[in-house]
């Protein structure tokens, strides 16, 4: 079965040969690509002969798939697959499977990381420092009795809660399918917008989802209140979101995922907003992240070449 990785999956070619090669079935035949091209012909050209491709967050068109014929099956080595055109997979009865839970600890530890980067001001303390400054008119905050509104409580969601827990939070939570968590309360989101001083969102990029987060619920906010966005960048309308910023409506933001991947335009209006952590959407960026993504992975592809998928996008 010949298998095409399409672009580099952040860890080396010999590190990746070596997870594949212990589990991957000997018919196994993999072609390995050094690049990112992300043009339709190129695509094309290093798919059409694969069975199945890899790929992580690099968009997969539909006019890529309907023109590799031999195409049965996608492995994503990510968690969202809005990237990828479902439709058209579904009915060309394409499998879709993606690498959930690889990145669960690594966005959890980016949230805490923006969240007490921003109640702490440590950009503004280094800088300080760095200039021979005090510590005057950097009086920070604390996440002890803050409550902490969750949006989303999946795996990554849920993990988030137990770590707000563990700062002394109260944790709310608002989320489609509410499964029993000791750690978590659940709530409307409208009752979690307007007591949270703390909103983290969790959720995939669907239709249901798309600016989930726009003016009205903006609006709801304390004024203090902080959100913080590590799922998609659809979730949030963002021109909303900076003019709440712009007009104090807001506390602030620590945003990972904007509509636009990076590199961001320079005029984004999010970039001239006020009290903005962002970050180049690296959430899910950490070295033990891409080893658990790569031995996903694997298993992923053994398990459809036997006949069992797993992890399959319905």
């Amino acid at each position: 079965m010949n298998i095409a990785v399409l672009e580099p999956l952040g860890l080396s070619q010999a590190a990746l040969e070596k997870i594949f090669n212990e589990r991957m079935p000997k018919e196994a035949r993999i072609t390995y690509y050094p690049d990112r091209k992300e043009d339709v012909e190129t695509l094309v050209e290093r798919s059409k002969d694969a069975e199945i491709v890899v790929l992580s967050n690099l968009p997969y068109p539909k006019e890529v798939i309907e023109r590799c014929p031999k195409l049965k099956a996608i492995m994503v080595a990510f968690t969202g697959v809005d990237h990828i055109a479902i439709e058209t997979c579904h009915e060309r009865h394409i499998t879709v499977c993606n690498c959930s839970g690889y990145a669960d600890s690594a966005v959890a530890d980016l949230v805490f990381g923006m969240v007490i980067s921003f109640y702490r001001s440590l950009a503004a303390c280094d800088q300080r420092s760095r200039k021979h400054g005090t510590k005057d008119g950097l009086m920070g905050m604390e996440l002890e009795n803050k409550i902490f509104g969750i949006i989303g409580a999946g795996k990554i969601g849920t993990h988030v809660g137990v770590i707000a827990n563990a700062f002394g939070a109260k944790v709310l939570a608002y989320s489609r399918t509410e499964r029993y968590h000791r750690d978590l309360t659940y709530v409307s989101l409208d009752e979690l917008l307007t007591k949270s001083d703390i909103v983290s969102l969790h959720v995939p990029a669907t239709k249901d989802t798309y600016h989930m987060i726009g003016e009205r619920e903006l609006g709801l906010m304390k004024q203090n209140a902080l959100l913080v966005n590590t799922a998609r960048g659809s979730v949030v309308d963002e021109n909303a979101l900076a003019q709440a910023l712009i007009q104090g409506r807001i506390g602030g933001a620590c945003i990972d995922v904007l509509e636009q991947e990076p590199p961001f335009d320079e005029d984004h209006p999010i970039l001239h907003a006020p009290n903005v952590v962002i970050t180049p959407h690296i959430g899910y960026a950490t070295v033990e992240a891409m080893e658990k993504r790569a031995e996903i992975l694997s298993y992923n592809i053994k398990a459809y070449m036997e006949g069992t998928p797993i992890h399959v996008i319905q």
